[in-house]
Parts: C-alpha cells; structure tokens; sequence
C-alpha cells in the first residue's frame, strides 16, 4: 500500500464561482419584477384596461424566470463542496441560464401570438393610465439593468468577469429577460403615443410582433450556448488545435484522442491520449500545456507505438 504523501498531486474541482453578489443581483431584481407585475395586474383591473392586466401576468413569466436564474446561483453555492459533483456546480447556473432561455422563448411566441390576434381584432385602450403604467414599468427596468450590471464592491479582476453579465450565462440570461421587459415597454409606449395622437392603432400589434422577433433570436443565442455546455459538446476551433500541436511539438508523439470541454467560465478540461515511439515523462507533456492558464483539469494518456517485427 502507498504510505507516501499525495497531497500535491490533488486538487479541488471547483473550476467556477460565481460569488453571493451575482445571487444577491438576481435576488433585487426579482422583487422589483414580481412587485411591478402586482402593479399592473391591480392598475389594469381598476382602469379596466386589458392590455395593462394581460401585460402583468406576462410580466410573471419573466418573474418566474428571474426566479430560476436566482434559484440556480442559491443551489451552486449550497453545493459548491460537494464532491458527488465531478467538476463543480457551474453547470447548476448554466441549466438555470437554459431553463430561463426557455421562458423568454415561451415569452417572445405569447406576446407575438396576443400582438396577430390585436392586429386582426384591436381592443379599445385607455391611454393615458396605460401610458403612465408603461412609463413606470420602463425606470422599474432601467433600474434592473443597473443592479444587474453593477461592479461595485469587487476587488478582484475575476470576480467581474464572474458578475459580467457578458460572462456569466445564468446572469445573462436574467438580464436579456429585463432587457426584453425594458423593449416591450418602450415599444408600448411608442405604439400607445401613436395610437393616441395620430390615430395608427396598428401601431401596437406592429410593435409586438418586432419585439417577439428580436427575442426569439436572443432566446436562440442563449439555448444554443447553454445547450452545448449542458451537452458538453467539444471545441472545434482554433484552441483544440493549438492544444494538439503543442503535445504534437516533437517528430515522435502524436495525438490519438483529444477532448476539450468547458467546466466553468473561460475553464477547460482536457484529455489527450497520445502515442510516441518513445515516449517522454508525463511532466514533460504537462509542460508543453502548462502555457495554456484555461486548462484548469488535464488528464494524459501514454501509449507505446509498437513496432512491427
């Protein structure tokens, strides 16, 4: 039995944090959402306006969402030692980003389908609450995308990049549902603005129609991302090669099996099964990728060529 020390050939598999600050992001935002959404469910029942009832149960899906978003960074960080998790919970926040992706397709196709059908049959508004409701729905926005862009009280480089709402899929998948909140509501008010003082009732449905459109591209963009994570489909660009050639950099070793995927945010694990005729130490072959800061998880195979007799 080995009675030696291994402890530096471990290392933990936490390859990704996002931090408490992107769940306490997520967290403010979603109590703005679900309380402007009682807002204009209670403000369209009073004024009798359907438009501003049915645009506050509409906004419910997008609370519903944020709340999954905020959902998947609690339970991240409430595993995050877990060792039944091989590498990590950054996964938990990228299923979170894909459940969310789904809502704001489901989004996108009900405001598209209410938006034809108003086309075809158009309803009577009451402009002035319904502009004024619309008005404070939109600052209710704005606010959201500064809480959830918001970088102060992080010290450290990789924290931001962690937070980004360009980086993280999680917390970008809760912003393009404010964002997508934030676009309706300023084209609701460019269609109500019409419809009131130039009398072009088709503004609106018009408007609906535009806005599904760009949101089901942004849900396509984020399933197809979150997807490939979540399925672990491997690289094929550029740095895959740069990997192969670096192992490859002698006239002997060559690469048998390479696989590359993602583990966390700009994190990669890699596996590289290689054949040489003679083949150097492991410790050399880890050199040769120690240039590669990403690869954060490398496992190498050595394989004797046989020489035929």
């Amino acid at each position: 039995m080995h009675t030696k020390d291994i402890s530096r050939y471990e290392h933990p598999h936490i390859f990704h944090y996002s931090g408490q600050q992107a769940e306490k992001k997520t967290m403010r935002v979603v109590w703005l959402t679900v309380s402007m959404m009682i807002v204009e469910v209670v403000a369209g029942w009073i004024f009798g306006s359907m438009a501003l009832f049915a645009d506050g149960w509409h906004m419910s899906t997008h609370a519903a969402a944020l709340a999954i978003s905020w959902g998947a960074f609690v339970l991240a960080r409430h595993h995050t030692m877990d060792s039944r998790f091989a590498f990590g919970t950054w996964k938990i926040e990228v299923l979170g980003g894909f459940v969310s992706g789904i809502f704001l397709g489901l989004v996108a196709l009900f405001m598209a389908g209410i938006s034809i059908h108003r086309l075809f049959q158009p309803v009577t508004i009451q402009f002035d609450q319904a502009i004024l409701v619309t008005f404070i729905g939109l600052v209710v926005n704005l606010v959201s995308i500064l809480l959830l862009n918001d970088h102060h009280g992080h010290h450290h480089s990789q924290s931001r990049d962690h937070d980004s709402v360009h980086n993280n899929l999680n917390l970008r998948a809760a912003y393009l549902h404010v964002i997508a909140d934030a676009m309706t509501s300023v084209l609701a008010i460019v269609a109500l603005l019409g419809a009131k003082f130039l009398k072009w009732n088709w503004l609106d449905p018009v408007m609906g129609i535009l806005g599904a459109v760009l949101i089901i591209r942004w849900t396509y963009l984020l399933l197809s991302e979150t997807g490939s994570i979540l399925l672990d489909r491997e690289m094929h660009d550029g740095f895959t090669s740069e990997i192969r050639h670096a192992i490859e950099s002698d006239t002997d070793t060559c690469v048998s099996d390479l696989h590359v995927w993602k583990v966390g945010q700009a994190k990669y694990a890699c596996i590289v099964a290689l054949v040489a005729a003679h083949p150097l130490l492991l410790d050399e072959y880890k050199a040769r990728l120690s240039r590669f800061e990403s690869l954060v998880h490398v496992t190498i195979e050595i394989n004797t060529c046989k020489t035929e007799s």
